[in-house]
C-alpha cells in the first residue's frame, strides 16, 4: 500500500499539467463555439447585452484552467481607464476575470489564430503602430468611458519581470486629459510572497508554447490584483496622469516586495476618489 501511494505521489506531478492541458484545449473550443454564436448575432446586427459577462466569465475560467489562483484587493471603479503594470500574456485574463472591461492591445495579436479573433469579438480596441493612430485610439476610448464601461491598457506597452516598471506611455491617457474620467492604477503581481513570481513573467525571445508549457507545469501560480484609489490630474496634462498612474503603481508593487500591508484607501499626491 505504501509503494502504491509513493507511485501515486510521483505521477500526481506528471499528470496535473496534462489535465491541465485538456481543460485548456476545452475552454479554447468551448471559445470558439461561443464566439461563433456572437459572430452569427453581430451578423443579424444584434448586440448582446450580456457580453461582457460572457467574456469576463470565459477569462475566470481560463485563470482556473491554468491552475492560477486569484485574489483582488479593492475594486474596478465604472467608467474608468484602467491602467497597469505589464508582466505576461495572463494579465490580460486575470484583469478581465476580476472586472468586466476592454482592451488595449497591439494590432499584431488581431493576426494569432483563433485568440486574435476571440479578442475582436470581445470588443478589444487594436493599436496599430504608430503615435498617429493613437489619437483616433484614445478618441474611442473616451466614448466608452463616457457610456460607462471600463477600458484597460498596459502603458508599458510591452512585458516586464515583475521587479522593476518600465516607461510608462503617455499617449493613450489623452482619452481622459482635461475630463474628469479617472484613471484607476492597478498592480498585479505574481507569486505568493513578497518576490515576484520567476516562471510568470513573459520577456524576451520567449515563445507562447514553451511560456505555456511552464505555467502548465507550475505547482499553483498565485497573483494579486490591487486596484488603487483613481487618479485625477488637476492640470488635465496626460503626462503628468501618466506618471502619478505609474508612481501609484510602483509604491504598491514596493509595499508588496517589503512584505508591507498595502494602503489602498490611501491617495498619492495627485490622487482623488472618483465619485
Amino acid at each position: 500500500m505504501n509503494s502504491a501511494k509513493r507511485l501515486l505521489l510521483k505521477l500526481i506531478p506528471r499528470l496535473i499539467p496534462i489535465w491541465r492541458a485538456l481543460r485548456l484545449g476545452e475552454h479554447l473550443l468551448t471559445g470558439a463555439m461561443l464566439g461563433a454564436g456572437v459572430a452569427l448575432l453581430h451578423r443579424l446586427n444584434a448586440s448582446p447585452p450580456w457580453l461582457s459577462a460572457l467574456v469576463a466569465w470565459w477569462h475566470r475560467r481560463l485563470c482556473h484552467c491554468l491552475g492560477l489562483s486569484v485574489s483582488c484587493r479593492g475594486s474596478a471603479a465604472a467608467g474608468a481607464l484602467v491602467a497597469a503594470n505589464h508582466v505576461s500574456w495572463l494579465d490580460i485574463s486575470v484583469l478581465g476575470g476580476a472586472a468586466p472591461m476592454r482592451f488595449v492591445s497591439k494590432a499584431d495579436v488581431r493576426r494569432w489564430p483563433l485568440v486574435g479573433w476571440l479578442a475582436e469579438l470581445a470588443g478589444t480596441l487594436f493599436l496599430p503602430r504608430g503615435a498617429h493612430r493613437a489619437t483616433s485610439i484614445a478618441r474611442e476610448i473616451a466614448l466608452l468611458l463616457q457610456a460607462g464601461e471600463r477600458v484597460a491598457l498596459f502603458p508599458e506597452g510591452t512585458t516586464g519581470t515583475g521587479h522593476t516598471l518600465l516607461h510608462f506611455h503617455a499617449r493613450l491617457f489623452a482619452a481622459v486629459d482635461a475630463s474628469s474620467m479617472p484613471v484607476q492604477p492597478v498592480a498585479i503581481h505574481y507569486g505568493c510572497g513578497p518576490k515576484p513570481d520567476t516562471v510568470a513573467p513573459f520577456v524576451g525571445d520567449d515563445t507562447l508554447i514553451a511560456h505555456l508549457g511552464r505555467i502548465l507545469r507550475h505547482p499553483q501560480l498565485s497573483v494579486t490584483l490591487t486596484f488603487l484609489p483613481p487618479v485625477l490630474s488637476p492640470t488635465g496634462s496626460r503626462r503628468e496622469l501618466a506618471e502619478a498612474t505609474r508612481t501609484a503603481i510602483d509604491d504598491e508593487l514596493r509595499r508588496r516586495r517589503r512584505g508591507t500591508d498595502a494602503a489602498t484607501a490611501q491617495a498619492t499626491p495627485l490622487a482623488a476618489k472618483a465619485a
